[in-house]
Parts: structure tokens; C-alpha cells; sequence
């Protein structure tokens, strides 16, 4: 996850590295990360360097010489600011924000990931045919810049496969984070068996019940369980280091060991 390999901004334990995103691509090329997931806040969000065209010309370039790609944006300005959540003017403009992040994905080849959760979480079933309703109405637009958008929730099993069947497969999926589902006390396999044929994208972290993000083995995640489904489902797609910062500022030190740890539970269970 991009801001993984910097220091931390406001002290928070994910935004965007404004300062030294650069840096990061080639911090990352150094320690061996070959994938990166950008991160897009609402604040200065047309400042970010995805959203111009000369940032976009410098994220390939960066990932054609580091030999690092971008193949999905998490949108936690999405999270902050829930346009599914709003009306009126306010819906009109972040409707815009939504389509201009959309066309800055295909300009980079990324897709979207839209956190259902925190404040983005869906309250209620109104809450959830609004946002069905406005992603229907998009999707021919989605689909001519050839972007797909996957949803992280908070919904259980049964909940969140009925949610996913209202919305195209060929355009939208589900990003499974295995921390917030340890958190919330789900069960990996009966999570993977409900929905598993729609998940694109993996978000590794680990979370203590009920609490936050935790070094990852030291929490409730059940990682075996975890990658064990996975493997069962023949998932092929990406696994992004979503992991708590180190307390001592050693970032790229504790995200390489949460490297090597993951690599040795897909070895371990051939996902």
C-alpha cells in the first residue's frame, strides 16, 4: 500500500505521501515490492499527482524504470466523503469527483477500490439502492474507460454476496481485507464461499477483534484459513501489504518481514 515504505503523515497510519512519493517507487525497487496500491484522499484531492496529466506521465515513467506497477487505487476519499450518503449539489459534485477519479484510473490502468466501511459504510437498505442506482447509471461509462471498482464492506457473508449480484461482474467485484473481517469476527471460509468467484483484489492486514490494526500474526486474523479458501477458489489476483507502521519509523524494514511472511502462507496453501 503506497505511504508503507514512508514516514508517517499527520500521524496517520495511511494517506498519501505527498512529499516522497517518488522516493517510494524506487525504495520499493530496492527491497524487491514489484506492486504498488495508490492511495487517494479527498483533501487536495485534484493535487494528487493521478488526477493531472504531467503526475500521470511520472507514474509511468517511475513504473516503467522502477519496475514497480500501480494496478489499483484505494479511494479513501470515497470513504471520507460517500457520495451515496448525499444529495443535491453536494451528490452533483462528487459524482464529478468520482467520474474524474475514474478517468484517471484508466489512464494508468488501476482500479478502483471503494471502501464500504467507517464512515462509507452503507447504514441502511436506502443507503444502498442509492449507491446500486448511481453505480448502474455509470456503469456504461465505467465500462467504455475499462475500469473496474471493487468494494470493500463491513456486511456479512450472505449480505454482502446478495449486495454484489445487484451490481455487473464484468465491471465490479469485491476487495477482500482480511483484517477488518478478523475484526468483525467473520469466518474466512464461509466469507470466500459466499462470494469468492467475486473478489479481485486482496487487502492483507491483521486486526485483534472488535479493535484495530495490529502487526500482522499477532492479531485475530486466521491467516491459514485465510489463504487455505483462497487456494480452494484458484484466486490469481493481487495481494496488497495493507499492514500496521512500525512503531520505531522502520518501515521498510517491518513491511519486507510482512513480505516474507505472506509469501510464506501462499507457499504454504498454493494460493
Amino acid at each position: 500500500m503506497q505511504g508503507r515504505l514512508s514516514p508517517l503523515v499527520g500521524g496517520k497510519i495511511q494517506a498519501f505521501p505527498a512529499s516522497c512519493w517518488q522516493e517510494e517507487f524506487r525504495t520499493a525497487q530496492k527491497l524487491g515490492f514489484e506492486l504498488m496500491e495508490w492511495t487517494l484522499d479527498q483533501d487536495k484531492l485534484y493535487d494528487n499527482p493521478l488526477l493531472t496529466a504531467a503526475g500521470q506521465a511520472e507514474i509511468l515513467g517511475l513504473k516503467n524504470t522502477c519496475g514497480v506497477s500501480v494496478s489499483s487505487l484505494t479511494g479513501d476519499c470515497f470513504m471520507q466523503s460517500p457520495f451515496w450518503k448525499t444529495e443535491g449539489s453536494e451528490l452533483a459534485s462528487l459524482l464529478q469527483d468520482f467520474r474524474a477519479v475514474a478517468k484517471a484510473c484508466a489512464a494508468v490502468g488501476v482500479m478502483m477500490v471503494v471502501p464500504l466501511v467507517d464512515n462509507g459504510r452503507l447504514e441502511n437498505r436506502l443507503q444502498e439502492d442509492c449507491l446500486v442506482d448511481i453505480l448502474k447509471s455509470e456503469s456504461a461509462f465505467l465500462s467504455s474507460l475499462g475500469v473496474k471498482v471493487v468494494f470493500e464492506s463491513d456486511y456479512e457473508p450472505a449480505e454482502l454476496a446478495r449486495f454484489i449480484t445487484r451490481l455487473e461482474p464484468a465491471i465490479f467485484g469485491i476487495n477482500y481485507d482480511i483484517g477488518n473481517s478478523a475484526a468483525l469476527g467473520m469466518l474466512p471460509a464461509l466469507e470466500i464461499a459466499a462470494y469468492g468467484d467475486r473478489i479481485l483484489n486482496v487487502h492483507i492486514k491483521d486486526r485483534m477483534l472488535g479493535g484495530t490494526t495490529v502487526p500482522l500474526g499477532t492479531g485475530n486474523a486466521d491467516f491459514d484459513s485465510v489463504f487455505s479458501a483462497l487456494g480452494r477458489i484458484g484466486y490469481s489476483g493481487k495481494y496488497i501489504l495493507q499492514t500496521a507502521r512500525a512503531a520505531d519509523d522502520r518501515h521498510a524494514e517491518v513491511l519486507s518481514r510482512y513480505r516474507d511472511m505472506t509469501v510464506d502462507w501462499l507457499a504454504r496453501h498454493g494460493a
